[in-house]
């Protein structure tokens, strides 16, 4: 017999009632709508923009004398290194060079390109190593146009000669597609939900509906790039978090779904209560990751505010997918939900009157009861645990990759080393410096003096005025490179100390990539509280509307800023200490990169609200009936602990296949989501949370102006919990 009957009406009922009834209209407005929206998107959506710089930073103030002053300046360039171990004047050699400087130079992207046999200052003093740069007529040019030019360097490598192309398009241009990271990440979640449904059909429900959101999602996206300008990464994230999200909210409904028609509810029936229950909970947890997400606009950085609508765009059409779209493939399966069955060993036959409830309780009401009977030692070792796991954290450096960091097979990695060797590893990370002048001739020979004797500098540029007279600039390039800490404390060094007490050095402000990807850490570095601040408020705002107990909601506040910062340890010590780095595909030891915890924080914290949705929605409903808090947290995990752990598991796995991509970015924060969502389903769900409201008992339903329900009966509560 039903267990209860649906709500017969309300909007997520009648939603719910009308997609299970008009189930074919629903579909086929989805494939249209996913349909339209992707050919709109992918065929005529905003490109990608990855200009972090802005804002009123000395390299931004740099960045706008230039454009302003120096246009000539503007275009993207190449660099061509070159190193011969028999020198670069043997005969055979020069003539592979000029072969190579020649093919660059015919390129329709390429402007005039300057042989090293015409510049002796391009040369190393033993002629061994020798350099040159190719400047690009477009801005931005296609991947597709500088890829012949990456492998046309890479092919005249060999007999002694080796030759590396660099720069941002080179990068760019090398660095292959995401390849087959995201369809790993969709079978191994196939497996999972074969595993935990038993059912081929119930499988398929949750990543159709998934699949069909993200494509709709990402369509979206694009579109919404002229707009909100986003970076190139967005859709990759949007994707990943997107896939993981998308499957685990149809994962839940399905589960209650399935539920249902066990307890002998009809099919239509079945998918209402899913709606109204699980459902209900999916549209807060989804909510709670969109305003999570929306905490990025806080940072005050136009791109990351890109980024969180962009994710945000997708999460909200997974959302509405859940709703609709699968109530209309649930009107579709009916009772065949469960056909195309795993074979499985029958099920243990019921107990015989008179055999005690606690010798036949599940896996997790058994851990309940063991961590119930301990609370504060679980707690206190749970999160003493967190703790150490987080420590690495408080040494978190933050910085942009540079070809210093990728694979070692790439051309920009040979050119960096290369250029490294003859010129210093300070030549791929120049300081740009800018003023503005009163005329043509303004005497900036103190400042560049200055800045040559700094120590940690390397050499300086004589000093250019631009063509209109109201402007000069000058290049030094430090003894460290790109990545180094030391680089960063001479940008400290030079705007604090050296300038200012250099005639006419008060108005020359420091540039260039390198001082932009400083100052843009140093900005993360000071809003990320702010950011957190923001986020915690709002997502604790939700959740004690949803659950109706202020102490739940800061239990969970803090339990999730626990996983979090675990998490950001994890990432250091593999990131930046280098443990088990190379193993997990990371090239060497690096900072983290800049926006990798930044977007990681509200993401994170938003996927763990889900979590905590699920099971404390279930607890609270246990608690509702039976007003025994021990029974209904023991209920309320054994329900929820299969599906929670089935979605944790897609999450992971959807996570971890970012590290088979090449972009080390997203390897880094796919590492730290899919670490976090393991802490998060184990140490926290498992443990933590049933010590916690164990020890807190009563007061975990503590809401202003409300009375928690009266207690059951002793003896009816612990019937109905199994105990």
């Amino acid at each position: 017999m039903p267990t209860e009957t649906p709500p017969a009406d309300g909007v997520l009922a009648g939603l719910a009632r009308f997609c299970y009834r008009r189930r074919r209209l629903v579909l086929l407005a989805w494939i249209a709508g996913v349909i339209a929206v992707a050919f709109a998107g992918f065929g005529y959506g905003a490109a990608a923009d990855n200009d972090f710089s802005g804002g009123d930073s000395g390299s931004a103030k740099a960045q706008k004398l230039i454009e302003k002053h120096f246009p000539e300046q503007q275009g993207d360039t190449l660099t061509l290194a070159i190193k011969a171990e028999r020198g670069i004047d043997d005969p055979a050699v020069r003539q592979k060079i000029e072969k190579v400087v020649t093919e660059l130079a015919a390129s329709p992207v390429t402007g005039p390109v300057t042989s090293p046999y015409q510049d002796e200052n391009l040369v190393t003093k033993d002629r061994r190593i020798a350099r040159t740069t190719i400047p690009l007529t477009e801005k931005a040019p296609e991947k597709s146009e500088v890829k012949p030019l990456v492998d046309a360097v890479k092919e005249a490598s060999g007999n002694g000669v080796t030759l590396g192309l660099g720069g941002k398009m080179a990068e760019k241009a090398e660095t292959p597609k995401q390849g087959p990271a995201e369809s790993v990440g969709v079978l191994t979640a196939a497996v999972i939900l074969f595993i935990a449904f038993g059912s081929l059909v119930a499988m398929g429900l949750p990543i159709v509906t998934a699949l069909l959101a993200i494509f709709g999602g990402i369509g979206l996206i694009k579109l919404v790039g002229y707009v909100v300008p986003a970076p190139d990464f967005t859709v990759l994230v949007a994707a990943l978090i997107g896939l993981g999200v998308g499957i685990d909210y149809a994962l839940f409904i399905v589960t209650r779904y399935k539920e249902s028609l066990q307890d002998g509810d009809e099919p239509e029936s079945a998918t209402v209560k899913a709606i109204t229950t699980a459902g209900h909970a999916v549209l807060f947890a989804g909510t709670t990751v969109v305003i999570a997400l929306l905490g990025l606009v806080a940072m005050g950085q136009r791109l990351m505010t890109g980024v969180a609508i962009g994710a945000s765009v997708t999460v909200l059409v997974t959302m509405l997918a859940a709703v609709t779209l699968l109530p209309a493939f649930l009107g579709f399966t009916g009772h065949k939900i469960s056909s195309l069955r795993l074979p499985r060993r029958a099920s243990r036959r019921r107990e015989p009157a008179g055999v005690p409830a606690r010798e036949h309780r599940t896996p997790a009401e058994r851990w309940a009861g063991v961590v119930q009977r301990r609370p504060l030692v679980a707690a206190v070792l749970a999160g003493a645990g967190l703790l150490v796991l987080a420590a690495p954290a408080l040494s978190m450096r933050l910085s942009l990759p540079d070809a210093s960091v990728q694979p070692h097979d790439r051309s920009s990695y040979t050119s960096y080393t290369i250029l490294s060797e003859g010129f210093g590893p300070g030549y791929g990370a120049p300081l740009v410096f800018a003023t503005r002048v009163g005329s043509g001739d303004a005497d900036l020979r103190p400042a560049v003096e200055a800045v040559g004797r700094t120590g940690g500098i390397a050499y300086v540029t004589p000093p250019r005025a631009s063509k209109d007279g109201q402007a000069a600039t000058f290049m030094a390039f430090p003894k460290t490179g790109y990545q180094d800490e030391a680089t960063a404390d001479l940008v400290h060094r030079l705007r604090d100390d050296v300038l200012p007490k250099a005639p006419g050095g008060d108005g020359v402000y420091v540039g260039g990539p390198n001082a932009a990807a400083i100052d843009f850490a140093e900005e993360v570095g000071s809003r990320l509280p702010l950011m957190i601040a923001v986020v915690i408020a709002m997502s604790l705002l939700l959740l004690v509307v949803l659950v109706r107990s202020v102490t739940i909601a800061l239990q969970a506040a803090v339990m999730n800023l626990l996983s979090i910062g675990a998490a950001y340890g994890v990432l250091v010590a593999v990131v930046q200490w280098g443990w088990l780095g190379s193993a997990l595909g990371f090239p060497t030891d690096m900072p983290v990169t800049t926006w990798v915890p930044m977007m990681m924080f509200p993401l994170l914290f938003g996927l763990s609200m889900d979590y905590e949705v699920f099971l404390i929605s279930r607890v609270r409903e246990e608690y509702e009936r039976t007003g025994d808090t021990r029974a209904a947290v023991t209920r309320g995990l054994a329900r929820t602990a299969k599906v929670i752990t089935a979605a944790a598991a897609i999450m992971i796995a959807v996570f971890t296949t970012s590290l088979l991509g090449p972009d080390v970015a997203v390897k880094q924060i796919g590492l730290g989501m899919a670490v976090a969502v393991l802490i998060d389903a184990t140490i926290v769900r498992m443990i933590l949370v049933p010590a916690v409201m164990e020890l807190c008992g009563k007061a975990n339903w503590w809401m202003p102006g409300r009375r928690a329900p009266k207690a059951a009966p002793a003896s009816r509560a612990r019937e109905e919990a199994g105990v």
